[in-house]
């Protein structure tokens, strides 16, 4: 299948490039020398990462979500649909040129989510955001990396310690949900987030239908 290079930025504080792909009828974006990070053919799980944590609260008018990672605008998509027009929804990318690629041709695949009203965007490390005592938010959703092993920076290890998640977790206003997303199932994981005094919940979610590759959402709540 032809496609063609539509973009392509080096993620900062590394060296690493990733590379948008337009196909035919879909998009990919891939990690230059590590394969495909994303696809617009396959984001059910991007999508459950979005309505899951929304589904457990007890109320969803006005609520305010921090997510970490735009992708390709399917969680963001998936949290606007699963909340009220008074709500606010943050997204931490650290990529600027993501940004761009959602605020154009990419972004028809999950409906423009950034032209939202109620999206704000952070032009930056979700980290950075999450260490500010001042913040709180109803969710947080965390899906800038493949899981607990980093693929695309090893800074991100932080937001899996036993720090990062304390302090994900004195972020969350009371009731309140912390989802992380990732490819593969880590019970090691699972397991820290208890130890870190969290009720977790595992969800296996299709990436794509239902069949094939599975990726894996913890819910974890105080």
């Amino acid at each position: 299948m032809k496609r063609t290079l539509a973009g392509q930025a080096v993620i900062p504080g590394g060296t690493d490039v990733l590379k948008l792909y337009q196909g035919k009828d879909d998009c990919t974006i891939v990690i230059s020398g590590k394969g495909e990070l994303m696809s617009t053919r396959k984001h059910a799980s991007e999508d459950a990462l979005g309505t899951l944590p929304c589904g457990m609260l007890e109320q969803t008018d006005e609520v305010r979500v921090l997510i970490g990672g735009l992708g390709m605008g399917f969680t963001l998509a998936a949290v606007l649909a699963a909340t009220g027009a008074r709500s606010t929804v943050v997204v931490a990318e650290l990529v600027p040129e993501v940004v761009e690629w959602n605020r154009g041709a990419l972004g028809r695949y999950s409906g423009y989510p950034l032209d939202d009203e109620r999206t704000r965007v952070y032009h930056g490390d979700v980290c950075d955001l999450l260490r500010r005592a001042d913040q709180q938010h109803d969710v947080i959703a965390l899906d800038i990396d493949n899981g607990p092993e980093a693929f695309s920076s090893s800074s991100n290890n932080w937001l899996y310690s036993a720090e990062g998640i304390a302090c994900a977790s004195a972020r969350l206003s009371p009731g309140g949900v912390l989802a992380y997303w990732s490819a593969t199932p880590d019970p090691g994981f699972r397991g820290k987030l208890r130890k870190c005094g969290l009720q977790v919940t595992e969800k296996s979610v299709f990436a794509h239908g239902s069949k094939g590759t599975r990726h894996t959402i913890w819910l974890a709540r105080q």
